[in-house]
């Protein structure tokens, strides 16, 4: 059985937890992590759910996704997912979430990385990946359009594209702040 905390709207984690598989309680969050990682040559790596896997079975995804289980931070939570996952080992020491969404039931923290991953190193987790590549984001949002990616708003897979090199929100740094 496996176990989430429950967060309140401010973010703040209180002393209750779920059942996976059960509804999010009424006035409580749970946190979600997801972990975009960019080759240099700005390319997604994506993986593609097993046929088998309940939710978006055989559709392609970015690169990992899924819950922070009871007592997880984000960041642990995005690296055990990136070890289960793809058996890739992340140091997430000094990283932030890049950005973070709400949805209905909770916040799901996205990282973006860049890192030269050699595909044929990686151990798939064979009850819930199937396949990896490299994908552009042209070819990520025509997955989208032909039904072969999980249908995400293309506007986000655009923001992910931009966000692997970009940080800030600003354009330029105030010249009065020098």
């Amino acid at each position: 059985m496996e176990l989430f905390d429950l967060y309140t709207a401010d973010r703040q984690k209180t002393d209750r937890t779920m059942v996976r598989g059960e509804p999010t309680p009424k006035g409580y969050y749970r946190m979600v992590v997801h972990v975009c990682i960019f080759n240099p040559e700005g390319q997604m790596l994506i993986q593609q759910r097993q046929p088998f896997k309940r939710g978006w079975s055989n559709l392609w995804d970015v690169t990992v996704g899924g819950c922070a289980r009871a007592g997880d931070s984000s960041r642990a939570a995005a690296e055990r997912e990136t070890r289960e996952e793809l058996g890739l080992d992340l140091d997430l020491t000094n990283a932030r979430p890049t950005l973070t969404i709400h949805f209905e039931s909770g916040f799901d923290d996205i990282y973006v990385l860049t890192r030269n991953v050699d595909l044929s190193t990686l151990c798939l987790q064979p009850e819930e990946v199937q396949a990896v590549r490299w994908a552009s984001k042209e070819e990520i949002l025509q997955m989208i359009d032909d039904g072969r990616f999980i249908p995400y708003e293309k506007s986000l897979i655009e923001l992910l594209f931009f966000r692997r090199d970009h940080r800030g929100s600003h354009t330029r740094s105030d010249p009065t702040n020098d």
